[in-house]
């Protein structure tokens, strides 16, 4: 059993070409969730959990990008560690997992890496 650490770092070693382009995606993703609060409260309809915590994991993950911009594409422990563990994991494997649904991705291995990783 792999915890979202693992598998983040295991991915992001596997498939480390990709890697900017999602922290792209994730990045414009934060933004528009913490620019579009309300209509995302307006839309919020039996989630798990409330739309706050939605906030603030998009806020987490903001600053965690803003913080370590150089280091998550380069380094397999810095982007596993600092966007899939603990809470942020929710926000950020669901982004991955939108990122690979959209067809954002280029690299034709990465959806089945996802998939297998996180789906």
């Amino acid at each position: 059993m792999l915890t979202n650490v693992a598998k983040a770092r295991l991915l992001h070693s596997l498939l480390i070409q990709e890697i900017p382009q999602f922290l792209g995606y994730l990045n414009e993703l934060t933004k528009t969730i913490l620019n579009d609060k309300e209509r995302i409260k307006a839309e919020w309809k039996d989630q798990l959990f409330g739309v706050d915590f939605w906030f603030d994991l998009a806020g987490e993950v903001h600053r965690v990008m803003a913080k370590y911009p150089k280091d998550l594409h380069k380094s397999p422990n810095v982007f596993a560690d600092q966007l899939f563990d603990g809470y942020t994991a929710i926000f950020t494997a669901h982004a991955l997992t939108q990122y690979v649904a959209l067809g954002r991705h280029t690299d034709p291995k990465f959806k089945p890496a996802v998939d297998l990783l996180f789906g």
